[in-house]
């Protein structure tokens, strides 16, 4: 059936809101764009005069479907090399979505979305659409063919999981510049030589992971506590050809943010090769995570290239 120019501007209209959906959903672009437009295709084979609510179908169904994605990505990501991280967005993405209250952006944040994964998909359903998108649970109910009282209860159990996985610690809520200050004092003191000074920055339990998605060497257990967090970073930076041979030459680095927390970019020749967030609470840095697998990285690459990102902080390896 083909959709008039009316149709389709209805589905336009909820496009961004979609991708920022299934991105919170799923942790992956790809996947997540996938799952957009597979619900374009359904939208053009529905009947649209008899959709009174164009908005509410919508959601229903791009939720139902990423729910069966993340019914069958669980299972690859069992066989994935190394740690799975989500994929991280630059700020700025539209991708990211609503981030007008503190709950909007905790749902986006890395350390979050990282989260997630343990929840199972209707606990994350429910989570997301209540948490970022404050949708009552009457409407989830509706959106998931579930009861209102299961929808509570499913939420309630998934904030609390998400909750004690954060061990309670307070997110430090910072701007744009607060952020790339962090960074820019957490980079200073990963090059500085002096394993103290960043160890200063990094709460006693802190950790550090990484994932190469098997393209580019990331250990494959987290380093934990912060002195052993602090010599990794370090020797992270130090120089070496065979850093400068997998990232393609040596890499200007950037503070950023990503996925509204603060962030150092890498990038060679304007490719994103690395991005590495900082997980901030009011007792220091809890979490390093750095993304290196050039599969997570290309709409990285495609935001990059669209922002003026002014000059590098210095060059590593």
């Amino acid at each position: 059936m083909s959709l008039s120019v009316t149709d389709v501007d209805r589905f336009e209209a909820s496009r961004y809101r979609l991708q920022a959906l299934a991105y919170r959903l799923l942790g992956s672009v790809g996947e997540a764009e996938d799952a957009v437009q597979e619900t374009f295709l359904r939208w053009q084979a529905a009947d649209t005069g008899r959709i009174e609510l164009p908005e509410a179908w919508l959601t229903k169904v791009l939720t139902n479907l990423c729910l069966n994605e993340l019914t069958s990505a669980r299972a690859r990501r069992e066989t994935y090399v190394g740690q799975w991280l989500p994929e991280p967005l630059l700020g700025g993405d539209p991708m990211l979505g609503p981030a007008d209250t503190a709950e909007q952006r905790e749902s986006v944040s890395y350390a979050v979305l990282t989260l997630m994964e343990r929840l199972s998909p209707n606990e994350r359903a429910v989570y997301v659409l209540r948490e970022a998108f404050d949708y009552p649970h009457r409407e989830i109910a509706e959106i998931l063919d579930l009861t209102e009282s299961a929808c509570q209860q499913i939420y309630h159990r998934a904030k609390q999981h998400v909750a004690d996985d954060k061990a309670r610690r307070a997110r430090a809520e910072t701007d744009e510049a607060a952020a790339r200050q962090i960074v820019e004092e957490f980079l200073a003191a990963a090059t500085s030589g002096d394993t103290s000074s960043l160890v200063r920055l990094l709460t006693d339990d802190a950790m550090s992971v990484g994932d190469g998605g098997g393209k580019i060497p990331a250990r494959t257990t987290p380093f934990a506590g912060a002195l052993s967090v602090a010599k990794f970073l370090r020797g992270l930076f130090k120089p070496a050809q065979v850093k400068r041979d997998y990232a393609g030459g040596r890499a200007e680095m950037y503070a950023w943010t990503a996925n509204g927390e603060p962030a150092a970019v890498a990038v060679v020749d304007g490719r994103v090769v690395g991005i590495m967030c900082l997980e901030v609470t009011t007792e220091g840095i809890v979490a390093v995570r750095n993304q290196v697998n050039p599969d997570k990285l290309t709409r990285a690459t495609e935001q990059w290239a669209a922002v003026d990102h002014g000059k590098p902080l210095f060059l590593a390896f």
